[in-house]
């Protein structure tokens, strides 16, 4: 019998805007918008940011309490269902270590219309996956080189030294965009978006900090949360 093959694993990519927009712009993403740093969920925090936010990533800790939840909402979703809108474009995750690039390409698809992207690589991906499923842009990730090199090169330029591949990484990165009037998470270790309900431009910065905020509270003794968000440059 065959030896199955073994998903891919890549070096973890850093919560740092500014090499989120060095390997964006290498994919030839525009500088009409940009990653930046969220320093807080208070309102006044957050209304120092760049306006429009169209996307914010949060970095969490993969905890008990937050498994616990995610299979809890999962299987809610699975026995009530959900709308979700055949406009979101949603890709699982199969390549280890690869959520950092998961997200990025979550913020920037669904914002495809709003951004500029010139010729390049993401443009390419993005052609090429539009009608495939979840999962076969999964496996097409993990073979589409352009982005895996430009992932490493990435990888090893944030400000601390990145781990090994195989290194075992407790944080994991989701994405938070607007959609069709509703806010989704976009997460490629769950079976599908999570529609969050009705958001509108002028709220969905504080609609996504609030999902944010569920995350701190579901984990009150951790410290290792981060956001970053994609706003008008």
């Amino acid at each position: 019998m065959a030896e199955e093959k073994k998903a891919p694993r890549w070096l973890p990519l850093e919560a740092n805007p500014d090499v989120m927009n060095k390997y964006v712009r290498g994919m030839g993403v525009g500088e009409s918008y940009v990653f930046c740093d969220v320093y807080g969920l208070d309102p006044e925090l957050l209304a120092m940011l760049p306006q429009p936010v169209v996307s914010l990533l949060l970095l969490f800790p993969i905890t008990d309490k937050s498994e616990e939840h995610t299979k809890m909402e999962n299987e809610k979703i699975q026995s009530e269902g959900q709308v979700v809108s055949d406009k979101v474009y949603f890709m699982k995750q199969i390549v280890g270590n690869a959520c950092g690039t998961v997200g990025i390409l979550h913020s920037l698809a669904n914002n495809a219309e709003t951004l500029y992207l010139g010729d390049g690589y993401l443009k390419t991906f993005l052609e090429k996956t539009a009608s495939m499923s979840p999962m076969e842009r999964a496996i097409f990730l993990g073979e589409f080189e352009e982005i895996s090199e430009a992932h490493e090169t990435s990888a090893k330029e944030g400000d601390t030294e990145a781990p090994p591949p195989n290194t075992k990484v407790n944080l994991h990165f989701v994405s938070l965009v607007h959609r069709e009037g509703h806010l989704y998470e976009l997460d490629g270790r769950r079976p599908f978006p999570i529609n969050h309900g009705p958001t509108t431009a002028e709220t969905f910065l504080n609609d996504a900090a609030a999902i944010c905020k569920r995350y701190m509270e579901r984990d009150p003794e951790e410290v290792n949360f981060n956001m970053i968000a994609l706003a008008a440059n």
